[in-house]
C-alpha cells in the first residue's frame, strides 16, 4: 500500500535547522576566539615569545601537512562558519519580520540591549573581520606591513589611535554578541532548563566579559606604553 507523502523540508530550509547551524557555527567560532585571545596575550611576554608563537602556528601538522597548510585549513573553515552563521541569521530575521502581524494589540516587551543590537553588531563584526584580515593577515593596510615580524606589526598597528578605536568598538560588539549568542545557542541545543538557567546565564556573562577584556587589553597596553 503506497503512502502519500508531502514535500520534504531539508535541515537548512527549516527554522530549527537554521538555528542549529547558527548554534553549531557559533560554538566553533567561540572556541577559536578563546584560543586566539590566549595567543594574543603572549605579546606581554615579549617580541621573541610572540614571534615564536606566530611561527609555530605555521608548522602545526608537520610533517603530514606542509608549512602554513593548517592555517589555511583553519581560515577556510572559519570563513565557512562566518558565512553560514551570517546567512542563517539574515534568513531567520527575514522570516521573523514576515511572520509578524501588521499591528499589535499590546506593545511587545522591550528586548535586552544585547538582543536589540545583535543585528548591527553582526554587521560591525563582519566588516571588522574583513578589515582585520587586511590589517594583520595580508598586511595590506598595516602601517608596518612587514612579513615575519608579527610583534612589531601589532605594536605599530595599535600606536595609531583610530585603529584602537575601531578594534575596541568591534570587541565591545563581540562581547554583546557572545553574551546573547551563547544563551541562544544553549537554548537551540537543548541545554537550557530551570536547573541550569542561572549557571548558563552566568557563563554567558563571564565568557563575554573575559573575551572582551582579553582582546581589548592588548591595544590599551600598547597605547599606554606597557608594550613597546
Amino acid at each position: 500500500m503506497a503512502l502519500a507523502t508531502g514535500p520534504r523540508i531539508g535541515l537548512w530550509d527549516s527554522t530549527v535547522g537554521k538555528k542549529a547551524v547558527m548554534a553549531g557555527t557559533g560554538v566553533i567560532m567561540l572556541l577559536f576566539l578563546v584560543v586566539h585571545m590566549l595567543g594574543n596575550l603572549k605579546i606581554f611576554f615579549g617580541a621573541a615569545n610572540f614571534d615564536a608563537y606566530a611561527a609555530w602556528l605555521r608548522t602545526i601538522g608537520e610533517p603530514v601537512l606542509h608549512e602554513s597548510w593548517y592555517l589555511w585549513i583553519q581560515r577556510t573553515g572559519l570563513l565557512a562558519c562566518v558565512v553560514l552563521h551570517g546567512v542563517a541569521a539574515y534568513q531567520l530575521s527575514r522570516r521573523d519580520l514576515a511572520a509578524r502581524p501588521a499591528k499589535y494589540v499590546h506593545k511587545r516587551p522591550r528586548a535586552s540591549y544585547a538582543t536589540r543590537t545583535m543585528r548591527w553588531g553582526g554587521v560591525i563584526l563582519g566588516l571588522f573581520i574583513v578589515w582585520h584580515i587586511l590589517d594583520l593577515t595580508t598586511l595590506t593596510v598595516n602601517p608596518r606591513g612587514q612579513a615575519g615580524h608579527p610583534y612589531e606589526n601589532v605594536v605599530a598597528d595599535f600606536r595609531v589611535w583610530w585603529v584602537d578605536v575601531v578594534y575596541i568598538v568591534a570587541m565591545l560588539a563581540l562581547g554583546l554578541h557572545i553574551r546573547h549568542g551563547f544563551w541562544s545557542a544553549a537554548q537551540t541545543l537543548g541545554a537550557v532548563n530551570k536547573r541550569r538557567d542561572r549557571a548558563l546565564k552566568t557563563t554567558a556573562n563571564v565568557l563575554a566579559a573575559v573575551l572582551t577584556a582579553g582582546f581589548i587589553v592588548v591595544p590599551v597596553a600598547v597605547m599606554s606604553g606597557l608594550v613597546d
